[in-house]
């Protein structure tokens, strides 16, 4: 088909495969397509949208043509949307020269990209438009189409080796330059600091449509991956970025707001505050986002450490240096750093306290290790020691400081509020402290901190370096004197940057922190002796489930309580991978802030100290007032997260407890009745044959007494009457209507049937099997624990 004709369906085709900006279309759902179920249509939807598929051969030949299409505003992230429609022109060089204002009548403003840029916005965007149904949560993000596409398409336009591939044109010059301005009906301004492209000299300036291959391919590389940041990781509040900018750009905009207020451009502009809350988004990041920004990092650091070595002459690299080495390396701390920083730590701050969050955090720690994704490979002597962090990482290490240390605090204070007797949250703070125990790595962290808390040296111009912007019309990494080049200058500009002048720093290895640390160890302790006392409430629960236990009632089924929680479900192994994570987690802890061996003893009998007889069973955290125990902080927060709990059982009659839900209830009331006539009836009988000293006396006190039972009533301050009645000698019968009793008895009747022993025989024998256990218990009744019936 001609162009023309192509430019009509072009946007249709578009939304047909990615669904529409509203969520309504849902297109090939590329997000829940994958190779295993769908092992058709996935090949096929590969091979289509393929960077030299016939999907990307459309794009280069309307992008020959100069067409422009409209994308609303609207469906921008928050913080983009509310500078448009302000008209603050955002920092990112994607959106100049692009938005159109609407004419007469028109719905709103539109940006207007090339067929290129559309189709990566559409592609971005579907990440955050779609919804997943109700029956695609089994399916794997990582083995779907879309997380396919995502990385073919980092690989193809961010290659770690060799160049971009042309595109697949006839037309050598596909790729067109940067469209011109279309005179906006009201003026721009910058809410940020202006960073120029890459390509300003060589796409901005060409007045011809046919560029040079190496211009054509950084202008696809830079416009991939500013889409990708801009879509994925801009969806943070506008007052949060703004409070991150520079005062005199802050003075800025408050004069251009105050200024375009008074003119008529149709409704007067709106109150900054009132904008703030307009334009608000309720972000909620999908596990499925952040395994794709993941992905992202990831190849950014492969990407960037692809660089090669600079030449030993500066006049050398000025001319030999291609484009895309220029963009390798500014890649990271231009375009990544300060979006990633907002995203992690809105994730940090609104994820749910459960185990989801190990993809937000293994995000987080492939971004704080970029020598994983270096070329170079450790020596195979070395493959069973932890791997040293080199010194050549320093610069990144205190380009980032923030990302270490201020992301480690909001890691600290998540820990603290998780139950780490769970095995996925203890394999997360074993993560964490195993990444930040690599040798050397800590070091060259306080370096950092030292060289930010450095006092300021007078250098001139010094200050108004960090809020001068690079000149618009040259190159970025031309715009920045190469002056100034101390580390502390350099810590400091990306401190401020990214918090603001009145930042107040709160230092990883400081007192503060040091604290939170120990609070953490302290849990550690804790969780570490709860999965010890579950596992040992699994053990001896496995252990009474013997074959005679089966046929009576334990304890602790009859007065109700219950010390273990979803550990015993989960299995002896996991409580063991539980206590190895924490104990290696503890280790690489003190390893990192220096912990003092004394500390942790006292800590350890400080957990201890709170254990029962048995020293199994903590009781939660309180402390001795007037009237008994009171919960503290601590013990509150072990309560609500399951941690610890008091022992709470039935203390009175077991013949007037509640019916369970292993009993009859008809047989239950039919039997106390029974019951009652009986002690009633021969209640002076029973009352003799306890008070003989003989074998008979003592079987009878051990059966048909129960003495912690009136102990217990007899010092209690409220005696019920009904109750104080049956302290004597008394026969039970509840047992019998336990539905395990009666499959027993079941069992055993069937069982005589079988030797044809008879009705009467039968019978006979339950009752002399039944007497002469109740001899064995007498008999040993100063090893074994009485019946409560």
């Amino acid at each position: 088909f001609s162009p023309k004709e192509l430019h009509g369906i072009f946007p249709w085709l578009v939304e047909s495969i990615f669904g529409s900006l509203d969520g309504i279309i849902v297109g090939w759902n590329l997000r829940c397509l994958q190779g295993r179920t769908n092992p058709t249509e996935y090949s096929v939807a590969l091979d289509f949208l393929d960077p030299s598929g016939p999907m990307m051969k459309l794009v280069y030949k309307l992008q020959a043509e100069e067409y422009r299409y409209d994308f609303p505003v609207s469906y921008l992230p928050g913080p983009v949307k509310a500078s448009i429609q302000e008209q603050v022109l955002p920092e990112c060089s994607l959106y100049h020269n692009k938005v159109q204002f609407p004419s007469s009548g028109g719905l709103g403003l539109n940006l207007a990209l090339n067929p290129f840029e559309y189709y990566m916005f559409y592609f971005a965007i579907s990440l955050i438009t779609q919804k997943s149904s109700a029956g695609t949560h089994h399916i794997s993000p990582s083995n779907s189409a879309y997380f396919i596409l995502v990385d073919t398409y980092l690989k193809c336009f961010l290659p770690t080796e060799g160049s971009v591939l042309p595109p697949p044109s006839s037309n050598p010059g596909g790729a067109i330059p940067s469209p011109a301005p279309r005179s906006p009906a009201v003026p721009f301004t910058s809410y940020g600091m202006h960073h120029t492209s890459l390509l300003k000299r060589h796409i901005a300036h060409q007045p011809s449509v046919n560029a040079d291959p190496a211009s054509q391919e950084i202008w696809r590389s830079e416009t991939l991956l500013q889409i990708f940041v801009e879509m994925w990781l801009h969806h943070y509040s506008l007052e949060m970025y703004q409070k991150m900018q520079s005062p005199h750009v802050k003075l800025e905009v408050l004069h251009y707001r105050l200024s375009i207020s008074s003119k008529h451009h149709g409704s007067p502009a709106q109150p900054s505050h009132q904008a703030l809350h307009a334009y608000q988004e309720s972000f909620k990041p999908t596990e499925e986002h952040v395994l794709v920004v993941r992905l992202l990092v990831k190849h950014l650091h492969a990407f960037s450490n692809s660089l090669k070595p600079e030449p030993l002459s500066p006049s050398a690299h000025s001319h030999t240096a291609s484009p895309l080495e220029e963009f390798k390396r500014v890649v990271i701390p231009r375009f990544v750093q300060e979006k990633l920083y907002i995203f992690l730590q809105h994730c940090f701050g609104h994820w749910p306290l459960d185990a989801s969050f190990r993809a937000v955090l293994e995000m987080w720690l492939s971004y704080l290790q970029p020598w994983r994704y270096a070329p170079e490979k450790p020596p195979l002597s070395a493959e069973s020691l932890p791997r040293s962090v080199s010194e050549k990482w320093a610069a990144f290490i205190q380009e980032n400081l923030l990302m270490y240390t201020k992301l480690f605090v909001g890691f600290l204070n998540r820990a603290l509020r998780t139950d780490l007797v769970s095995p996925k949250n203890a394999l997360m703070v074993f993560r964490v402290a195993k990444v930040f125990a690599q040798p050397n790595l800590a070091e060259m962290i306080l370096k950092g901190e030292q060289l930010f808390l450095e006092p300021e040296l007078v250098i001139p111009h010094r200050q108004h370096r960090l809020l001068i912007t690079p000149s618009f019309g040259g190159r970025f990494l031309s715009s920045w004197p190469p002056t100034i080049t101390d580390a502390s200058f350099k810590v400091k500009s990306h401190v401020y940057s990214l918090e603001g002048q009145d930042f107040q720093y709160k230092q990883m290895f400081g007192t503060e922190v040091r604290n939170l640390v120990l609070k953490l160890a302290q849990l550690i302790c804790q969780a570490q002796q709860t999965a010890q006392s579950i596992s040992d409430h699994s053990a001896e629960t496995m252990g009474a489930h013997s074959f005679f236990s089966w046929f009576r009632l334990t304890p602790s089924e009859m007065n109700g309580s219950y010390t273990g929680n979803d550990l015993d479900e989960i299995g002896q192994d996991s409580i063991k991978k539980t206590d190895e994570y924490l104990e290696k987690a503890l280790e690489y802890l003190c390893h990192i802030f220096k912990l003092n061996e004394a500390q942790l003893t006292q800590m350890m009998l400080k957990c201890g100290a709170a254990q029962d007889e048995n020293g199994r069973k903590q009781l939660p955290d309180c402390i001795e007032s007037e009237g008994g125990l009171v919960l503290t902080p601590l013990g509150r927060y072990q309560i609500i997260n399951g941690l610890r709990r008091f022992e709470v059982q039935y203390q009175g009659d077991t013949e007037l407890q509640p019916i369970r839900s292993y009993e009859s209830a008809t047989l239950v009331r039919l039997l106390f009745r029974l019951s009652t006539l009986l002690n009633q009836r021969f209640a002076a009988q029973l009352q003799v044959l306890c008070s003989r000293e003989d074998f008979v006396g003592r079987l009878c006190r051990y059966h048909l007494t129960n003495p912690q039972l009136t102990q217990r009533i007899r010092y209690s301050p409220v005696v019920k009457d009904r109750t104080s009645q049956s302290l004597g000698p008394r026969i039970s019968l509840r047992f019998l209507a336990s539905y395990r009793t009666l499959i027993s008895l079941l069992l055993l009747y069937c069982l005589a049937s079988w030797f044809c022993i008879g009705p009467v025989g039968c019978t006979l024998m339950i009752l002399l099997s039944y007497f002469l256990y109740a001899v064995i218990m007498t008999l040993f009744s100063d090893h074994c624990r009485p019946h409560e019936h």
